[in-house]
């Protein structure tokens, strides 16, 4: 039976997030969906005016696509998939999680696909050229990562989802937003962690909605070769299909120079996937209050209050030092006490301590 908070979640998605208008079009990439809830977001691209296309899939298919494909046929898939994006305004990726380890044997034809597929549809296309949002769907397996009951699950989902106001979250960003657009010199102090870098001139960008469900982080972005020293990240992480426990990175002029976690030898693979992925593309201060523990979804995880995010890979158009990379890996690093504590400075002023902002632009936030 359906969920009368479908509803509520395509309305938030297709109104707020991308803001449809009467005549656009919308792609909606629904994999591993309930039919009620496809059916409820093609329902509110209608109510909104709007043209809906709809790719409807699931991580088993894109396993059998993936696994044999040569850089031919992702090329060809890429092509297709990349006329399909570039016409379209808008873009609604939202995916049901019932096996994060799906892709975990696939080696190499991992990295093709992120190189010969993904960038090309998703990093030069959706990500610069549509108004887009991605979401998560509340199933057993992700009741089983967050430790509860199903309905446990989806209670917690549509409070943090459509229970939330973000209106009012954008609003309490602002003076944390004129901060950061001002800021030079980030120093983290953590357990496992001393690490410094710049953001001037940078700026900074508060997500409240639009791009993810659920939001609640402003991020921005180092200056590619000012990163110096050690950071640990104390969440797990599932990267290509294998939980990820304990990792940790050396760098130096912003490179990464030594990486370690519970598997040496396929994070380093990772890293390897191309020059950027060594770098970093975004720092961000994770500040939705509502969610307070890990549970190895990153849409989730980085989201996190007292977290930080730092990221090998990418950097976003919209707050760009100019890395490129197939690779753009949120991991997250929690400052609560529970976690262990933590500190960040900027410009010489402490902004967090143990995971509660205590500067005044930020406070709000808590």
């Amino acid at each position: 039976m359906a969920d009368a908070r479908e509803k509520k979640l395509a309305q938030l998605l297709v109104n707020y997030s991308v803001k449809l208008q009467k005549g656009e079009s919308c792609l909606i990439n629904a994999i591993d969906l309930p039919l009620s809830m496809v059916e409820e977001l093609i329902g509110a691209v209608y109510a909104a005016g709007g043209y809906p296309l709809v790719n409807y899939s699931s991580i088993s298919i894109d396993r059998a696509l993936i696994k044999d494909a040569s850089k031919e046929s992702l090329a060809l898939w890429a092509d297709c998939d990349a006329y399909r994006m570039d016409k379209v305004d808008a873009f609604i990726g939202i995916r049901g999680i019932v096996n994060p380890r799906e892709l975990a044997t696939l080696g190499e034809a991992n990295r093709n696909y992120a190189l010969y597929y993904d960038t090309p549809v998703h990093h030069d296309i959706r990500i610069v050229k549509t108004r887009w949002v991605v979401t998560r769907y509340p199933t057993p397996l992700m009741a089983y990562q967050g430790g509860m009951s199903l309905k446990e699950m989806e209670d917690f989902f549509y409070s943090v989802t459509v229970g939330v106001d973000y209106e009012a979250m954008a609003k309490a960003m602002a003076k944390a937003k004129l901060f950061l657009d001002q800021a030079d010199k980030v120093h983290i102090k953590a357990p496992g962690t001393d690490l410094t870098f710049s953001i001037k001139g940078m700026g900074a960008i508060p997500c409240a909605g639009e791009m993810n469900v659920p939001d609640g982080e402003i991020y921005s972005c180092p200056i590619k070769d000012s990163v110096e020293g050690t950071i640990t990240y104390n969440t797990p992480s599932t990267f290509n299909g294998h939980t990820f426990n304990d990792v940790s990175f050396t760098i130096e002029r912003g490179k990464i120079v030594k990486a370690t976690a519970d598997d040496n030898e396929a994070i380093n693979k990772i890293l390897d996937t191309d020059e950027g992925a060594r770098y970093f593309g975004e720092f961000a201060l994770g500040c939705n209050p509502n969610i307070t523990f890990a549970m190895d979804n990153t849409l989730f995880d980085e989201k996190i209050a007292g977290s930080i995010h730092f990221t090998p890979g990418n950097a976003y158009e919209d707050c760009d030092n100019g890395n490129r990379s197939a690779v753009h890996w949120d991991l997250v690093q929690i400052q609560t006490p529970e976690y262990g504590g933590g500190e960040i400075w900027i410009d010489n002023i402490l902004i967090s301590k143990d995971g509660v902002f205590v500067h005044e632009a930020f406070v709000d936030l808590n």
